[in-house]
């Protein structure tokens, strides 16, 4: 199941990414991190770098060229984008699977399986955006064979931004971070509006909340969306200053309220299950939608035709 963090910069999405990931690593079931944001600070939220892996966005043309595999309607890396639907022939994975890339990308990080895309550096400055790097995690979620009981939690880019790729059509669930306060809630709509025209799930998650006045502000601002919140933490502070044990266990110390919290988000991801046909639909979509806008005229090539009619989404395609 692929879970997706957003919200306005500072809401705490990267501490609730971090929390959440190492509330699945601690139950024992099969998570991996992803670090989406510009500002690539989930590896500290997770507890520190334990083992590093090269950026998934620095390495974006071998990961293409792996992933077209012997599809022969991609007849090369430089004529894939990010948006490139698999097809027969594509390279499909298993969550941290046995093969070249998970083996080169994923790291380690307070206990948990971590990729990361890579920071916005120098280099890029004037060039480049960071949706850009943001295209491998978008390809690699679009070749993943993931199962109920397998976890793949990503970090995403702050405020509306988050809606500038198709990436954010390939959650199962987007849990949008909220303080409450005014500033805090003021994506909230923008996220409603854009996701409702896709039928994205997304389920508000209070954050810093320290008591019944800001409990009912979130009420009163989204209403139903709101799905549970989590109390202002001491232990988070103290995390974030270094002062917790790292991995998982160290969870076990944080507020019975805040661990409940994180139980009820994954109660909430685990009652839908996937529907591959809407994932792959949404992703012919957004395909289209970027050869039309600008891919054909800057590759000078048809790649409406990557879309491969007969390609069966999900379990029933081989890996």
């Amino acid at each position: 199941m692929r879970v997706a963090f957003v919200g306005k910069g500072g809401s705490g999405k990267t501490t609730l990414s971090a929390l959440f990931s190492r509330h699945l690593a601690r139950s024992g079931a099969p998570v991996l991190a992803i670090d989406g944001d510009i500002n690539q600070h989930l590896a500290e939220a997770l507890g520190g770098v334990e083992e590093s892996a090269p950026p998934l966005g620095a390495h974006l043309p071998e990961i293409k060229d792996f992933l077209r595999g012997d599809n022969p309607r991609i007849p090369s890396a430089e004529a894939m984008i990010k948006t490139t639907p698999p097809g027969r022939g594509s390279r499909l994975l298993r969550p941290l699977g046995d093969d070249e890339l998970h083996a080169r990308h994923v790291g380690r990080a307070g206990g948990v399986p971590l990729m990361v895309t890579g920071e916005f550096d120098e280099s890029d400055l004037g060039v480049a955006c960071y949706h850009s790097k943001l295209g491998a995690v978008e390809l690699y979620l679009g070749h993943l064979l993931d199962g109920p009981g397998e976890y793949v939690v990503v970090d995403m880019t702050a405020g509306a931004d988050a809606f500038a790729s198709g990436l954010f059509t390939r959650f199962d669930m987007t849990f949008l971070v909220a303080e409450p306060t005014r500033k805090g809630v003021s994506v909230y709509r923008q996220y409603r509006d854009h996701a409702e025209q896709f039928g994205i799930r997304i389920a508000v998650v209070g954050n810093k909340v320290t008591g019944e006045d800001d409990l009912l502000f979130l009420k009163e601002q989204v209403g139903d969306d709101l799905l549970t919140h989590l109390e202002q933490s001491p232990w988070v502070r103290a995390a974030e200053q270094g002062r917790t044990a790292p991995g998982p266990d160290a969870l076990a110390s944080l507020e019975p309220h805040n661990r409940h919290a994180l139980g009820v988000l994954r109660e909430a991801v685990d009652s839908h299950p996937r529907d591959w046909d809407r994932l792959h639909r949404h992703a012919v979509e957004l395909h289209l939608r970027n050869v039309r806008a600008w891919a054909d005229a800057r590759t000078g090539e048809d790649l409406a035709g990557q879309v491969d009619p007969e390609y069966v989404p999900g379990p029933a395609a081989p890996a």
